[in-house]
């Protein structure tokens, strides 16, 4: 059953013609990608993950994301891993259920058209979620 629940595709934050990153949300967290440079050792990449803000980038540069997030997130719930020259970075949402037009605020949001149909699909996973727990009680 997860696998129904789980996001149909990822977005894409694309700025000047160049993808920054993918990302998607369920209804208790935003998962972004990130594709790394190649040749970079591993124990070079950061995330600083805050309440409201998100640090990415190469220990002795400039950050690559430097921005604050779209909505508020649990600090000690939040992580991020390095994988398959990808970091992928799970920022758990403070508000639960809540739709986000981006991880970013104010960059690469989510027309209002697909906004409308996050938002839908949430609403679809949350009543899935709620009919699966309360199964056993109505047995």
């Amino acid at each position: 059953m997860a696998e129904k629940l789980a996001p149909e595709k990822r977005h894409s934050f694309v700025h000047r013609g160049q993808k920054v990153f993918e990302w998607d949300q369920t209804l208790e967290e935003v998962n972004i990608y990130i594709s790394l440079p190649q040749g970079v050792p591993t124990k070079l990449f950061f995330c600083n993950v805050q309440p409201k803000h998100l640090e990415v980038g190469i220990k002795g540069n400039p950050p690559y994301l430097n921005h604050d997030v779209a909505s508020p997130v649990k600090v000690d719930s939040s992580f991020w891993t390095l994988e398959d020259g990808t970091m992928h970075i799970t920022l758990q949402k403070r508000d639960k259920g809540q739709t986000w037009p981006s991880p970013i605020l104010g960059q690469g949001e989510l027309d209002p058209y697909s906004v409308d149909e996050e938002q839908k699909r949430l609403m679809l996973q949350r009543f899935q979620e709620e009919v699966i727990f309360d199964l056993p009680q109505l047995l």
